[in-house]
């Protein structure tokens, strides 16, 4: 008898080890969208209907495709519930299925920008293999359960009973351990049903929007008639990366920021100049800013890459073809771009195009951003609106306030900018994008230094 003890104390840990790894994955999902351990301590009732489901099929085959599909569905439920924590903490909603992998791909983008490439390589590369093997693992653990069922059918039937019974009363008394997650766990349920309703929402709100696109009613005037008001006048729309009510209110920061504003505002006063302000709402919240660029240009509500991409490859008039028709001269200054962009003609038919390669800048790159707004400015005055010109439009999207937000171009002498090389010692005066980002309250301080 004791010759036999050793395997079977191994294995009573090897099936008490499956089931809190089988319950630890079920209800992951809760863990990482409350953040609350206590998500664990609740009753899944996906976890009873697989155990189910396997220990009633007698065919090997078929009971190991049945637990890697249902391992590789717990997985893919993780993985979405860290993507709607990850969206919801930076734009302020859940992953949509249908519109948010491009958001997914840009977030890569921000990530190699701020932890080099060679983090950012790994980190793809680890991300599809640790989906892969922590599936097979859970697999593995779904048949050691099947199998010790299977051996105790009795047992098991009574203590599924139970767990079905305990499910449906705790579901119906509403018990809750953490706020907002019942202990009575659907998680993959629930997920399922919430990513085809975001797939129901997206076909209809795609045809309503191909309906609002439809309607230009600015499209048929005359070119006489648009834009009157602002004959004659240099108009500059600029967009500041990084920065909006969030900056001004309710954050431990905002009282410096309002300082910064009130100089500014009393700067332009003593030179004759006004200032106005106003909230708007913006179809993008934390990232992907040209859908907000191109929201104002074309008055759609565009909020989602896939509209994006449908606006732009049509024909719609846009603020700046608007003036261009009028007779201005059109400019989009965009120093994050490296390289030509062909919307910029194609559909916003900008005249010139000013990027990161033809501004005659020579400084150093400040992670993200790779010119100092400082420069952008300095340059667009000298070359574009010091001389005598024609009326001209343009959009300018500024980055140094950019995040990751750091390291941060100072200020220096107007006079001194010159071609940018003046910043070369700027960069090492700063933390790196991947110290910073290691701590939330250095992040915090990050952002409150752009004002």
């Amino acid at each position: 008898m004791s010759a036999n003890r050793p395997p079977t104390v191994r294995r009573r840990v090897g099936l008490v080890a499956a089931l809190v790894l089988a319950l630890v994955a079920v209800l992951a999902p809760g863990w990482i969208s409350t953040g609350s351990v206590l998500a664990l301590v609740r009753v899944p009732l996906e976890a009873v209907v697989v155990v189910v489901i396997l220990a009633g099929l007698r065919r090997p085959f078929a009971r190991r495709s049945v637990s890697i599909l249902a391992a590789l569905v717990f997985v893919a439920t993780i993985a979405l519930a860290a993507l709607d924590r990850g969206f919801r903490s930076t734009v302020g909603q859940p992953f949509n299925v249908v519109t948010g992998w491009p958001a997914v791909r840009d977030a890569y983008g921000v990530l190699r920008d701020s932890a080099g490439p060679v983090a950012s390589v790994a980190l793809l590369v680890l991300i599809p293999l640790a989906f892969l093997a922590v599936s097979l693992l859970l697999a593995r653990v779904f048949l050691r359960i099947t199998d010790a069922l299977r051996r105790h059918r009795r047992p098991a039937a009574i203590g599924g009973v139970v767990m079905a019974a305990s499910w449906i009363v705790l579901g119906l008394s509403g018990a809750q351990v953490v706020p907002g997650e019942s202990v009575a766990a659907a998680d993959t349920i629930h997920t399922v049903v919430e990513k085809a309703e975001q797939v129901r929402i997206a076909d209809a709100d795609q045809a309503s929007f191909a309906r609002a696109s439809a309607t230009d009613e600015y499209a048929r005037l005359p070119s006489s008639a648009l834009l009157t008001g602002l004959k004659g006048k240099d108009v500059i729309v600029a967009f500041i990366e990084s920065y909006g009510q969030v900056a001004v209110q309710d954050a431990f920061f905002s009282v410096g920021v309002d300082d910064v504003l009130r100089r500014g505002n009393a700067a332009l006063a003593a030179r004759g100049y006004q200032e106005r302000s106003a909230f708007l709402t913006s179809p993008t919240f934390g990232g992907i800013s040209w859908l907000a660029h191109s929201t104002l240009q074309t008055g759609l509500w565009i909020d989602s890459q896939q509209k994006y991409d449908q606006v732009t490859a049509g024909n719609r008039l846009t603020l700046s073809r608007a003036f261009s028709e009028a007779g201005w001269d059109t400019i989009s200054d965009v120093p994050s771009d490296t390289g030509p962009w062909p919307i910029g003609r194609s559909f916003y038919h900008f005249g010139t195009e000013l990027t990161s390669q033809n501004v005659g800048y020579q400084g150093p790159p400040f992670s993200y951003a790779l010119i100092p707004d400082q420069y952008t400015w300095a340059y667009f005055q000298k070359h574009e609106l010091a001389g005598p010109h024609r009326p001209l439009m343009a959009e300018i999207d500024l980055v140094s306030s950019h995040t990751p937000w750091t390291p941060l171009p100072h200020e220096v002498p107007w006079t001194a900018v010159g071609d940018g090389s003046i910043y070369d010692p700027q960069p090492d005066q700063g933390l790196s994008p991947s110290e910073v980002w290691q701590n939330p309250h250095l992040v915090q301080q990050a952002l409150r230094t752009i004002s």
